[in-house]
């Protein structure tokens, strides 16, 4: 599609739209909307989960009759079926638009393409793929779990200028956080557990680190942040920042057959406890992912050690990773970023990489799996 300047900048702006509903639409997609007429906004919205309407529908409230012959830019495509609202593709005929710009399909197989097919039937002009991977990184998650029914996981980790971890645990100090990075990059790692649904660690870094893992952003959320241990034993200390912080927001998962008196004690100090099987030594982590689909987790910010990178990785588990590079060194003897995984080779498997800089650290994102290759395939 030829696209113009002036559809770039409203179609940017809907995506701000989006952008400002992280965590206010889940376990529904990010989606914001214009409606422009001659030049001029006429109407404007975005999705927040309780307040119902979609975004289409809130911008032609306030556009009202102006709406008739109008441009539509939408950063997800309208959808065409019941849910708790009505199909925003009948609003949009309904009101007589006479253009439609939209950044994505639907990435749901059931529905893709089925909006962007009755808006065409009803003689409306539809474009597609418009700042398309823009408005799919707000919805990563979403386009995951309405597959799969299992959380999008962002595995992220701060290395230093040697491609390690952190010090060997011979140089650390019990319960001290050791920082590789600076606060321009710790603020933007905030700024990810914002949008993530739930954090996920393993017992290890918490007796190591003893840390809070809490979304500190300040930004409004619709439901708090979920904070994950794998944790076999249920060995999570009574006095961790994490017990003495619960807020009907810590989640433990334990083995199979650990002993009950273990939860118990847990869940008296008001932790929650879910049991999963054993593979290989290690929980289940496809029976952790499950788990936490079934919660409508649709995004996991995995902030973890060595061990339990590795176990991630290796299973496959991870399908995007964020990395923040120091100028530290720390030598051979430090902690690998994941145990049993070489990092060259998962930077060279990754897709549509980005490199941002923080302070004096630098950002490489890039993606394992793709969530829209359904949509694609359907568009």
């Amino acid at each position: 599609m030829n696209f113009g300047e002036q559809d770039e900048r409203f179609m940017q702006r809907a995506l701000a739209l989006a952008a400002e509903t992280v965590r206010l639409a889940s376990p529904n997609p990010c989606v914001g909307c214009m409606i422009v007429k001659d030049g001029a906004v006429v109407g404007e919205g975005a999705h927040r989960y309780d307040e119902r309407d979609h975004a289409e529908i809130v911008a032609l409230k306030m556009a009202g009759e102006a709406a008739q012959g109008a441009t539509v830019y939408v950063t997800l495509e309208p959808c065409s079926h019941q849910g708790r609202t009505g199909p925003c593709a009948d609003a949009l005929v309904a009101a007589r638009v006479g253009r439609v710009v939209v950044a994505t399909l639907d990435p749901n197989p059931l529905v893709s393409g089925g909006g962007i097919a009755r808006l065409r039937a009803a003689g409306i002009r539809v474009e597609t793929g418009l700042l398309q991977q823009e408005a799919r990184a707000l919805n990563d998650g979403f386009a995951q779990f309405i597959r799969t029914k299992r959380p999008f996981v962002t595995l992220k980790a701060a290395l230093s200028a040697d491609g390690r971890l952190a010090p060997a645990d011979s140089a650390r100090v019990a319960g001290e956080p050791f920082w590789l990075t600076g606060a321009e990059a710790r603020a933007e790692v905030q700024r990810m557990r914002h949008a993530s649904d739930a954090i996920l660690t393993g017992i290890g870094t918490v007796l190591a680190d003893d840390p809070a893992l809490t979304d500190r952003t300040e930004l409004p959320r619709r439901r708090g942040l979920l904070r994950v241990v794998l944790d076999a034993e249920l060995r999570l200390p009574l006095e961790s920042q994490l017990v003495r912080s619960v807020a009907d927001d810590v989640l433990v998962f334990g083995a199979d057959g650990v002993e009950a008196e273990c939860a118990a004690v847990l869940e008296a100090a008001g932790v929650m406890v879910a049991h999963v099987p054993m593979v290989g030594g290690r929980l289940d982590l496809r029976a952790v992912l499950a788990e936490l689909g079934r919660r409508e987790m649709l995004s996991v910010l995995l902030e973890a050690g060595s061990r339990l990178n590795g176990s991630f990785v290796r299973e496959d588990r991870v399908d995007r990773m964020v990395f923040f590079h120091s100028r530290t060194e720390l030598g051979s003897d430090a902690l690998p970023f994941a145990e049993g995984v070489a990092l060259a080779e998962i930077e060279q498997r990754l897709t549509l990489v980005s490199r941002r800089s923080f302070g004096s650290d630098v950002c490489v994102a890039g993606y394992l799996h793709d969530a829209w290759e359904c949509a694609d395939a359907l568009g």
